[in-house]
């Protein structure tokens, strides 16, 4: 039985080699079937002007969507407010969720997602128990309300269960507040099972493992976790996020965090370390050598003041990068790109400072920088190619920051001179999720999100 098919015709696309002019698209079952070059829009196409891939959201929270702006009071005129302050705040908001809310609340931060230009999200989840720290019956009960989401909005989704246990370096044992999250070995094995059975009904879910920090898992657990985990699992940490992790760590062991790593782990293209914030020049040449990616969250590590990545020695060595929304504190691919930028200018003084080039455009460059290192950290494609998932994204041109470029003039044009309208439509395995700017599905997602927050807010 032959399968039936989509065309999509742009007057120009970011395939892999280059922009091109006049590119039809053919998508079957979800995949781009067929890449035509030069050639006229057909009747049956439907036609657009520029063409871009969805970009890979490497690393998000999903439930801190409904936090956004909560935390924005001083803590206390007796000490800086810091991420330990923020997580206090987390803490006693996260112990009133139930499956419902994370599903509502993926939801909207998944919708808002592909609305700016994401397609595919690393979902760092470690909210896994019932408010006492019981293990739900099935235990992917909370992976499986995002899975749920994912499916409802249409995001791709790599699911990245959490393994937590600790509530310092050392193996020190976790607090009352994080007893939704830990878990011992075991448990996190039928964990990891059961996260499994709830991808299943996605199309291309991908199933990696996420030992949470190494203030939250011991290097015994490190290495078991390692051994369990097969050899196409991708691996996600967080690390050297904070000055204070930092000088833990080396109390700890005489080593900074990313230092650890490079001595103890065998590092690789299957491993993101996200943040990794607090890097020597030794550290960052190590981590670059390594081929594992940097996972960069520009909003949240402004918002909660952790500092800004160390670009220049990790990128000068040959380093990847992807970025990604973390705490979710604004959703938007643009500014998550812009503000990369815009802070290492801030550090160092310069302009246009993300690019190795001459008269290279810097939003290309970081979107293609971010298109690749998404794509290695979460195990999926993202490029424009045959055979890949027909995750698309379509710019608008007409808008005032856009008129009278092309090429990577509209991604300049997008990432530093526009807001979310800069976006036409998305495309997720060819369904239009995003038309317009607005999300097929907004008015009950939103809906909903408000019916469960007003509820958990009163």
């Amino acid at each position: 039985m032959q399968s039936s098919s989509t065309s999509f015709h742009f007057t120009m696309a970011m395939l892999p080699q280059g922009w091109t002019s006049d590119v039809r698209i053919t998508v079957a079952n979800g995949c781009i079937a067929r890449i035509e070059t030069g050639i006229a829009a057909s009747a049956a196409d439907e036609r657009h002007m520029a063409g871009i891939p969805g970009l890979p959201n490497l690393h998000s929270h999903a439930f801190q969507r409904a936090m956004a702006g909560l935390a924005e009071r001083r803590d206390s005129l007796a000490q800086a407010d810091s991420f330990w302050t923020w997580r206090e705040v987390m803490y006693r908001f996260v112990s009133r969720l139930g499956p419902a809310d994370v599903q509502a609340i993926a939801a909207l931060a998944y919708m808002e997602m592909l609305e700016g230009g994401f397609t595919r999200v690393g979902e760092f989840h470690y909210l896994h128990h019932q408010p006492d720290g019981t293990r739900y019956d099935d235990p992917a009960e909370m992976a499986a309300a995002l899975a749920q989401a994912a499916d409802e909005t249409g995001i791709a989704l790599t699911l990245l269960p959490v393994f937590y246990a600790h509530s310092g370096f050392g193996g020190k044992a976790p607090d009352n507040s994080q007893r939704r999250f830990a878990n011992s070995l075991d448990g996190f094995q039928l964990l990891v099972d059961a996260s499994a059975t709830a991808l299943r009904p996605l199309p291309d879910g991908v199933l990696g493992i996420a030992p949470h920090s190494l203030r939250a898992c011991t290097p015994q657990e490190l290495a078991q976790l390692i051994d369990r985990a097969n050899d196409q699992m991708p691996i996600h940490i967080h690390v050297a996020e904070q000055i204070r992790e930092v000088e833990d760590c080396l109390a700890w062991s005489g080593s900074r965090p990313v230092e650890w790593l490079l001595d103890h782990v065998a590092l690789s293209e299957r491993w993101c370390l996200v943040h990794a914030t607090h890097m020597t020049e030794a550290e960052a040449a190590g981590l670059a050598r390594s081929g594992t990616v940097a996972g960069l969250c520009p909003m949240t590590e402004a918002n909660l003041g952790d500092g800004l990545f160390a670009a220049d020695s990790f990128l000068g060595a040959g380093g990847s990068y992807g970025i990604g929304s973390d705490s979710n504190i604004l959703i938007d691919a643009a500014a998550e790109m812009r503000l990369l930028e815009y802070g290492q200018r801030l550090r160092h003084h310069s302009r246009n400072h993300l690019s190795a080039q001459p008269d290279e455009s810097i939003g290309g460059a970081i979107f293609r920088a971010s298109l690749a290192g998404g794509a290695k950290a979460l195990a999926a494609p993202a490029e424009l190619a045959e055979g890949h998932p027909a995750d698309i994204v379509s710019l608008n041109v007409e808008h005032p920051s856009l008129t009278g470029r092309n090429g990577d003039g509209w991604l300049d044009g997008w990432i530093f001179a526009a807001r979310n309208d800069a976006i036409d439509c998305v495309w997720r395995r060819g369904r239009k999720c995003v038309s317009g700017g607005r999300h097929i599905a907004r008015e009950q997602i939103i809906a909903r999100y408000r019916t469960r927050l007003t509820d958990l807010l009163d």
